[in-house]
């Protein structure tokens, strides 16, 4: 959460703001400005690229099939793209409701990016209830709001 500064501009309201959700902007927080729409354009947008993303995918393993590679080959492609998509699942959905520190986030890049439908699958999912990170960034919010309110209590006194 950022806060404005002391001097802040007539009509801008002091204290923390919310942060932005992409796609989203800061509409999540009171669900205006067509909020509902872009949740359900996120949710068709991620299960079309999802599906997008298991045809290019099986375009890849007709490829592996017409190269004779042998069915151990086709199998082990087969199973790392269905683990890395079930970790990148997981880890997709944790994030939207705590924040991961930024080294795991670079070493589990490569994962995430094989398993790129799992990551667009949790986002569907996720979408179809809230904002993906809606509850993250609101609960930072709340609590930068007491934070706030309390140190400016402080300062009255």
């Amino acid at each position: 959460m950022s806060e404005e500064p002391r001097t802040a501009q007539p009509g801008t309201p002091a204290g923390p703001r919310p942060e932005p959700i992409r796609f989203f902007g800061t509409t999540w927080l009171e669900h205006t400005d067509g909020y509902a729409a872009r949740r359900a354009g996120v949710a068709l947008g991620s299960l079309a690229a999802a599906a997008a993303g298991c045809l290019v995918l099986r375009f890849a393993y007709e490829g592996l099939e017409i190269a004779a590679v042998g069915s151990f080959v086709n199998l082990l492609v087969v199973v790392m793209f269905a683990i890395c998509s079930a970790i990148a699942f997981r880890r997709t959905w944790e994030g939207f409701s705590k924040r991961h520190d930024p080294q795991s986030v670079a070493s589990m890049r490569s994962l995430m990016t094989i398993g790129f439908i799992g990551s667009l699958l949790a986002y569907f999912f996720r979408s179809l209830k809230e904002a993906p990170g809606e509850r993250l960034h609101r609960e930072e919010y709340e609590a930068a709001l007491e934070q706030y309110a309390r140190r400016k209590k402080r300062r009255r006194k």
